[in-house]
C-alpha cells in the first residue's frame, strides 16, 4: 500500500478505525487486525468514547490482541479525547486533556500513544491549557505526536497560538458523496448554490495542504452525515453506475473506487475505515493503490451530484 506524509515521517493511505469492536469476540477482533495488517495497515485510530462509555473499544482492543512489546512497536495508535457525552459537553482542559490519555494509556496496555488528536472543536477552548497538558505528555514520552478533528483554519490557528507542537493530521468527514471540504471552494462565485456556502472557515483542504497538515477522511463511505452508505444504495443510481464500471476497468470492487477517490487527491489524504468485516478492509485498502486519472475523478464528482461553475 503507498505511504502518504505524516508529520516528520510517513503512514499508510488507509488506516484502521476501531470504533465498532465493542461487542465483537476476541477472534473477531483479531482476525480484523490481521486483515488489516496483511492489508499494509499498520496504524489504528481509537477515541476514549468509542464503545459507549469512555475507553471500551481501546480495552477490547488490548484485550484480544495482548501484543507483546515488538509487536507493540511495529505499529501506530492513534487516540482521541475531548468529547464529554455523560455530560454533554467538549473540554480541552488541561486537567480533562490528560485524565483521558491516562485512561488511554491504561485500556491500550501501552506506555504510549503515538498520535492524540483533539476530537471535537471545544467552544471555551483556552490554548494555553492546551498547550500545557500537550508539553506534559510530550514530556513524559506518554504522547508522541499531536492533531485535531473536525477542525477549521482558524480553530487550528487558535491553537498554534500557544501550542508549540507541529499539529500532524486533521481527521474530517469527507465521501465522494459528503464533500464540503472539496466542493465549496470550487463554487465561490455560484450565487445562490447550496454548495457555495462556505462553513468549514475557508478552505481547509488547501490550510492542511500548505501547513503539512494530513487529512484523514472519516465516514469514506457514508452518503452524508450518518445518513447510511451511497455503495449500492438507489438514491444513488448514476454514481454507483459509474463506481461499477470503474471497479470492472481496475478489477476491484466498488469499495475500492470509492477509497481511491479520497487517495487520488493530491492532499496525500488517509482514508479512516470503520469496517469490522476483514473483507472489506481488503477491499478498501486495495484503492489506495489506484490512481485514478483526473478525467475519472471528475466524472464520479459529476456523478455525485456536485456542481462545476
Amino acid at each position: 500500500m503507498k505511504s502518504v506524509p505524516f508529520g516528520s515521517t510517513t503512514a499508510p493511505a488507509v488506516i484502521a478505525g476501531m470504533m465498532r469492536i465493542d461487542g465483537r469476540e476476541h477472534a473477531e477482533i483479531r482476525e480484523l487486525y490481521s486483515a488489516a495488517r496483511t492489508a499494509g495497515i499498520d496504524f489504528f485510530d481509537h477515541a476514549d468514547i468509542y464503545g459507549g462509555s469512555m475507553h471500551v473499544c481501546e480495552a477490547r482492543f488490548a484485550d484480544a490482541l495482548e501484543l507483546s512489546a515488538a509487536e507493540r512497536d511495529e505499529i501506530v495508535l492513534q487516540t482521541k479525547c475531548g468529547i464529554v457525552p455523560a455530560q454533554g459537553m467538549f473540554d480541552f482542559s488541561y486537567e480533562h486533556i490528560v485524565a483521558q490519555v491516562e485512561g488511554s494509556l491504561k485500556a491500550l496496555r501501552t506506555d504510549r500513544i503515538d498520535v492524540l488528536l483533539l476530537h471535537r472543536p471545544d467552544a471555551l477552548v483556552e490554548p494555553e491549557e492546551v498547550a500545557r497538558a500537550f508539553d506534559e505528555l510530550e514530556a513524559s514520552g506518554k504522547v508522541l505526536s499531536f492533531g485535531v478533528s473536525n477542525h477549521t483554519p482558524r480553530q487550528i490557528d487558535l491553537l498554534r497560538t500557544a501550542v508549540r507542537q507541529p499539529l500532524v493530521a486533521n481527521q474530517l468527514q469527507l465521501s465522494i458523496t459528503h464533500a464540503p471540504i472539496i466542493t465549496q471552494p470550487m463554487s465561490s462565485n455560484m450565487a445562490g448554490e447550496e454548495q457555495s456556502v462556505v462553513r468549514d472557515g475557508g478552505g481547509i483542504v488547501e490550510y492542511c495542504r500548505i501547513n503539512g497538515i494530513t487529512i484523514q477522511a472519516w465516514s469514506p463511505f457514508q452518503g452524508g452525515f450518518f445518513t447510511g452508505v451511497f455503495l449500492g444504495n438507489p438514491e444513488y443510481a448514476e454514481l454507483n453506475a459509474v463506481i461499477d464500471r470503474l471497479a470492472a476497468s481496475y478489477g476491484v470492487t466498488p469499495l475500492a473506487i470509492a477509497t481511491a477517490w479520497i487517495t487520488r487527491h493530491p492532499a496525500n489524504m488517509q482514508v479512516v475505515l470503520g469496517t469490522t468485516t476483514p473483507q472489506r478492509v481488503t477491499d478498501a485498502a486495495a484503492g489506495a493503490d489506484i490512481v485514478l486519472t483526473r478525467a475519472e475523478w471528475y466524472e464520479l464528482f459529476r456523478a455525485a451530484g456536485h456542481l462545476l461553475p
